[in-house]
């Protein structure tokens, strides 16, 4: 008779690639159900985009194949349930459970339409995923999610008003963009600028969220120390194109996380602009912006290079239209964006982990 000691014996044979430990020792084995030769029970995945999945899987079954009966017949649900680092009964966003900051050093590198096609590649991949617009003086989330013309409602929560996010294509996103006419200019001083970021947290329902994603705006500045004195980040990931004029900010940025005073993990670098690919030369790469500038940067700072995003103009089109690329399934642009959600996914459960282990 195949005993649930067994079970898990041969699973603590199994070690999770990124968290360097067996999956037994990770409480991430569940439900084990033994009839004869049929062995069922559940893993527990750190978050619905681990890009280990299949190879945890595979390693499950030779597991019980290999250790406990050659004729055994395992039938494994892979399930998951994203980790987190926060303490559920702080007053602030109690129910999110990473909160992860999307910076450049500076403007016009896509950092907006990489935060919008990472949440929705997030999304798709299972888990439950909100969106801030913090690039107060120049908000562009309503147009890529085209909800320009919402408004957020109002619903009263334990005898306090509270703003209900705009949801789009599963995402829900709250900007300052709502609440302003988008043909003017926001002209407000910093201390204003900062106080409406913190209202974005404080005064709405956010809800249970796996990750809740805040655009910032370029460079290192009042929002950015607002949101990292008000707001527990559990990462940032910073975003810059080859050129050297950007890589140069790009530092910049993950120099300003790394501060003591600041102390904010950086989960990577995402290169954007990687290349040019032409729709009638799809295989052709053109580095317009230079090459692999991201990807040195990342070796230099010791953080992980999260992804490598082409120049393609479908891209634009689709942010423009209010249609994320990163919806676009079974693409080459898609499954770069799944790719990259993955990774932060990735970055985002050894980070939860190796807190979890150091305390």
């Amino acid at each position: 008779m195949i005993t649930k000691e067994q079970v898990l014996e041969a699973l603590s044979n199994v070690i999770d690639p990124d968290l360097k430990k067996d999956l037994v020792t990770l409480n991430m084995i569940e439900d084990i159900k033994i009839e004869g030769k049929n062995v069922a029970f559940t893993v527990v995945l750190t978050t619905p985009a681990c890009p280990m999945k299949d190879m945890i899987y595979n390693a499950c079954v030779n597991a019980i194949v290999h250790f406990v009966d050659s004729e055994a017949k395992p039938d494994i649900n892979m399930s998951s349930r994203v980790t987190t680092k926060r303490d559920s009964e702080q007053p602030l966003l109690p129910k999110v459970k990473n909160i992860i900051a999307v910076a450049s050093g500076k403007g016009g590198v896509g950092k907006s339409t990489v935060a919008a096609n990472l949440a929705v590649a997030l999304a798709d991949l299972g888990a439950k995923v909100g969106l801030v617009d913090a690039d107060i003086y120049g908000p562009s989330i309503p147009i890529m999610f085209d909800v320009v013309d919402e408004k957020p409602l109002v619903r009263m929560i334990d005898g306090q008003q509270k703003m209900v996010p705009v949801e789009s294509y599963g995402i829900k996103l709250l900007s300052i963009g709502f609440f302003a006419d988008t043909s003017q200019a926001i002209v407000w001083r910093g201390p204003m600028a900062s106080k409406a970021l913190t209202q974005l947290f404080r005064d709405a329902d956010w809800g249970e969220l796996d990750y809740l994603l805040v655009d910032l705006p370029p460079g290192t500045g009042d929002i950015h120390l607002t949101l990292v004195g008000s707001v527990p980040l559990t990462g940032a990931v910073v975003v810059t194109t080859p050129q050297r004029v950007a890589l140069a900010d790009a530092e910049k940025g993950v120099s300003m996380f790394q501060l003591p005073t600041i102390n904010v993990p950086v989960l990577g670098i995402v290169e954007n602009m990687s290349w040019f690919t032409p729709a009638e030369l799809p295989d052709n790469k053109y580095f317009i912006f230079g090459e692999n500038g991201g990807k040195d940067l990342a070796e230099k700072l010791n953080v992980p290079l999260l992804g490598q995003i082409p120049l393609v103009q479908s891209i634009r089109e689709a942010g423009d239209v209010g249609r994320p690329a990163g919806l676009q399934e079974n693409t080459p642009i898609g499954n770069a964006f799944l790719e990259l959600a993955k990774r932060v996914a990735q970055q985002v459960a050894i980070r939860n982990a190796s807190v979890v282990m150091s305390a």
